[in-house]
């Protein structure tokens, strides 16, 4: 069983992903995922974003992200935690 980095409640094409505070950054690799995703910040301290070949980006209450599949990306750990909403589209 492969462990992960969050925890998360999924209804139908919709997860809500929680990240702990306490984190270890190792666990926040880089990775690319099957499916186009639309992404909202729902609560975030400190923590940032990462598109390949691009820098890091602060997350913000309310940001949306629309992250392609295949393409990757990962999460820095901030302060607190760090809630999104993810939406995946065919």
């Amino acid at each position: 069983m492969v462990v992960k980095p969050y925890s998360e409640v999924v209804n139908g094409n919709v997860r809500i992903r929680t990240f702990d505070s306490n984190i270890d950054s190792d666990e926040l690799v880089w990775h690319r995922d099957r499916m186009t995703r639309t992404v909202t910040v729902l609560e975030s301290d400190n923590w940032k974003f990462q598109m390949d070949d691009e820098l890091p980006r602060c997350l913000n209450i309310g940001d949306v992200l629309n992250i392609p599949k295949e393409t990757y990306h990962r999460v820095i750990a901030g302060k607190g935690k760090l809630i999104v909403r993810i939406e995946e589209h065919g």
